[in-house]
């Protein structure tokens, strides 16, 4: 039988430690997810138990009947195809070579509802070993049944789905806090009852006092029992202290998440009233091909938040281009829409990969001094020294999306455009744009196919791309 023996497995890099001291063994038709945050070690894990990167520590053994299929998280081939045609394309491949082992990078990123619950119906009748990094809680929910979480350094195993490791988690959650409380009405008891001991001390001291006036033998004995309370209940909060310490560490070991608190640097009374963008009996197309999308009528006011949605393929990532000027894209009829837009796509194009954090907001703002813009990259979580000096290439793709936000937050632009945000970005990343997106004072245009994402947006309305034209929904 296929097997994969894991022993001591650690992956690092110059800048951090992803994780350290990971042993298993992997059987056939195990059913595996990798969760944790972006920039955790997920893809590189895959890579490593596809030997295509050299692990920092310990060994990975494969039998020598195993036959990998692949499908990566960023699927170069295939240009002229939708992002859900390359998954479709890239996983054909991939069956090919009939796998007994199949590795898939958040295969759902791409699909709209249809193929991804096509893809998910396959996969339950694939016979073979399935190891996939995703954040799609459907999927973790209805595909696996064992999850590796990488997080703070180690790889914890859950063997069941992700609603029941969310339902253990907050058990712990709520056992540790409750135990925090106690240990603070303890504390609180231990100060009374000093307190207390302190007061009669003083009382006995006092009558002790005037027993010398009246020449009376002292008495001592409640300076000694004050004395001793003071030590048993220095050791009492010692102890407390220790206790809730351990406590603490073992909350901030289950990740809640820190919230950005964007600052934009225009607001909402500067924007006019007047249209955005406004076509009128417009067409899209391709030079020379036919064409993609045709009788649009389309208006965007200030202060409005517009999705689009349609099936992969369907021309709504062409529309996109069409509005942000893209060369390639012939259009027709009347279109009016603004030189300066905000952009952000699931390729953080807006990034240099040379360049480094700070390098990247300060010249979008060179008024700023450097002071100003550590504080900036502070409100989106880069804090540290070697955060803020990290090249792009380095980061996560959490940490793009983060600092994509702060370029905008930075310098605000009155029309954001959003092309498939939500992919690649683990569920905290997800809260962070939702907290981005709700406070922008701006209008935006959203395409996306995460529904549970889209519904936690105050949008005004939504269109669909079908059968070649833009309908209101």
């Amino acid at each position: 039988m296929t097997t994969i023996h894991i022993q001591n497995l650690g992956i690092s890099f110059v800048h951090k430690t992803c994780f350290e001291g990971f042993s298993t063994q992997v059987y056939y038709g195990s059913r595996i997810a990798i969760i944790g945050q972006n920039g955790s070690g997920k893809s590189t894990l895959l890579k490593t138990l596809l030997n295509q990167v050299e692990p920092s520590h310990g060994s990975i053994h494969t039998s020598d009947d195993i036959i990998f299929g692949y499908v990566p998280q960023v699927i170069c081939d295939f240009e002229s195809l939708s992002g859900g045609q390359r998954l479709n394309e890239a996983l054909t491949q991939a069956l090919c070579v009939n796998p007994n082992v199949l590795l898939l990078d958040e295969p759902t990123n791409h699909l709209d509802s249809h193929n991804k619950k096509s893809l998910m119906r396959m996969l339950r009748l694939y016979t073979g070993t399935l190891i996939v990094v995703t954040h799609d809680v459907e999927f973790l929910n209805t595909c696996v049944d064992t999850l590796w979480h990488i997080d703070n350094g180690k790889i914890h195993v859950f063997k069941g789905n992700y609603d029941n490791y969310l339902r253990e988690i907050n058990i712990k959650r709520a056992s540790i806090e409750q135990e925090l409380s106690r240990l603070d009405r303890q504390k609180k008891d231990v100060h009374h009852a000093l307190m207390k001991e302190q007061e009669r001390a003083k009382k006995s001291n006092s009558r002790g006092e005037k027993s010398i006036r009246e020449r009376k033998w002292p008495t001592i004995v409640s300076d000694e029992k004050a004395r001793r309370a003071v030590e048993t209940s220095g050791k009492k909060k010692k102890a407390i202290h220790t206790a809730k310490d351990d406590l603490l560490e073992k909350l901030s070991a289950l990740r809640l998440p820190e919230i950005i608190t964007p600052k934009f640097y225009i607001k909402a009374a500067d924007i006019s009233d007047r249209a955005l963008v406004s076509i009128c009996d417009g067409s899209v197309s391709y030079k020379s091909n036919e064409i993609v999308l045709d009788n649009i009528t389309f208006s965007l006011g200030s202060k409005n938040r517009i999705a689009i949605q349609g099936d992969n393929g369907s021309g709504k990532s062409t529309l996109i281009k069409a509005i942000l000027g893209d060369q390639n894209i012939v259009k027709s009829g009347d279109w009016y829409v603004p030189n300066d837009i905000g952009y952000l796509d699931q390729h953080y194009a807006t990034l240099n990969d040379k360049k480094s954090v700070i390098e990247t907001v300060a010249e979008l703002v060179p008024a700023w001094t450097h002071a100003e813009v550590r504080r900036h990259l502070n409100d989106f979580l880069f804090r540290k020294n070697e955060e803020v000096n990290a090249k792009i290439h380095q980061l996560s793709g959490g940490e793009k999306v983060r600092l994509s936000l702060a370029q905008i937050a930075a310098k605000t632009q009155k029309l954001l455009i959003l092309d498939e945000i939500t992919n690649n970005v683990d569920l905290s990343t997800k809260e962070h744009l939702l907290e981005f997106l709700n406070a922008y004072p701006g209008s935006f245009i959203i395409v996306c196919h995460d529904e549970g994402f889209l519904e936690k947006l105050n949008l005004d309305t939504i269109y669909l791309v079908k059968e070649k034209t833009l309908k209101l929904l």
